[in-house]
């Protein structure tokens, strides 16, 4: 597994790849588990709770996702890494998404504050149906139908976005969007 580089929107060339619509999967094989490993090992180090294929440089219909354990016991808050701890693996729950589709979504709005690892340190609410039903291949290509909601709900669609060229800043307002762009491109030339 290696880390790769995520594109951001401080960078010119890194945006116009963002922008692309990421083709399908023909099939899942031993590249695309390589990919899609690679990609969660990326997410973790970033630290990220999704990451689209896109986002490093791939243009392929893929998603990794972790939400950790305390999603899956009803609470609505993805675990947070505390600086200086060892990293508690038993907490994990990687997700892989290969052409994935949203096949139902419900009429319920669920608003969140929305944070992207292609546009670091920006948050901000977006609203999303609150349910939706998806359709995909898993890291074997076996085909899976379920229904998520709340958190898994917002993270999937976020990531999905992010298969049809759209940031979660494309939901804001133009002020808001520009102002996301701006505050990333100050963050990376003070980092520089």
């Amino acid at each position: 597994m290696a880390i790769r580089r995520i594109l951001t929107v401080d960078n010119a060339a890194d945006t116009a790849v963002l922008k692309q619509i990421s083709a399908p999967v023909a099939e899942v094989d031993d590249g695309v588990r390589a990919l899609m490993d690679d990609m969660l090992e990326t997410m973790y180090a970033a630290p990220g709770i999704g990451l689209a294929a896109v986002q490093v440089g791939d243009v392929r219909r893929v998603i990794v996702m972790d939400l950790g354990d305390r999603v899956l016991e009803g609470e609505d808050v993805a675990p947070e890494p505390v600086e200086g701890e060892a990293e508690d693996h038993s907490r994990r729950n990687p997700r892989y998404f290969v052409n994935p589709e949203i096949v139902w979504a419900s009429d319920e709005i669920y608003a969140y504050e929305e944070g992207c690892l292609s546009v670091p340190e920006y948050f901000d609410e977006v609203e999303r149906p609150g349910k939706v039903r998806l359709r995909y291949l898993d890291y074997d290509g076996k085909a899976v139908e379920e229904e998520v909601e709340g958190l898994f709900a917002v993270c999937i669609q976020h990531e999905m976005d992010h298969l049809e060229g759209v940031l979660f800043i494309d939901h804001l307002s133009r002020l808001k969007r520009e102002r996301a762009v701006a505050k990333v491109k100050k963050l990376a030339r003070m980092a520089a």
